[in-house]
């Protein structure tokens, strides 16, 4: 089994050395199943030093042109070579616990896609209260977002 880790990355250098310490801290969870794995960062067309943290890191790197996150992700996701992708924002702080969750779900056979709960970090009282809104939509309707209603929610967030 061979789990590729995917993160789309624009102008992220001062973001992607930390989650790029979290990913491999995770991927204890793959690798103490005997599972491969391999991290790619899809540099989308950053003018920072992003792509230079991400080859520091061993992580392989590819580029993407045009500035769109589905072009990152899907660039990301044509050098992939594992079984299984997994997609992590260049933000996001994935833990070995998560990551032993997926690889449970991957093993038993009854999974073909995932999504995860969104959870900030820090006070914020107006955007916990949406992301825990979308929590429950997730949950109750077990769904991944459609880009319309993230668009909506970062609408409202930014307001």
């Amino acid at each position: 089994m061979k789990i590729s880790v995917i993160i789309p990355a624009f102008n992220e250098e001062r973001r992607l050395g930390e989650t790029l310490r979290h990913i491999n801290a995770a991927l204890t969870a793959f690798a103490k199943r005997g599972w491969q794995t391999e991290l790619i960062v899809c540099d989308n067309n950053s003018t920072d030093k992003t792509a230079e943290i991400a080859r520091a890191a061993e992580a392989k790197v590819v580029f993407e042109p045009l500035n769109q996150i589905a072009r990152a992700r899907n660039s990301g996701a044509a050098a992939a070579s594992g079984d299984w992708l997994i997609f992590v924002d260049a933000d996001s702080h994935p833990s070995p616990a998560l990551f032993d969750d997926v690889a449970d779900q991957i093993a038993s056979g009854k999974c073909m896609a995932g999504g995860c709960t969104v959870k900030l970090d820090g006070h914020y009282p107006k955007a916990n209260l949406l992301i825990s809104f979308w929590n429950g939509i997730s949950r109750s309707l077990s769904f991944m977002a459609g880009s319309f209603i993230q668009r909506i929610i970062l609408l409202l967030l930014v307001a």
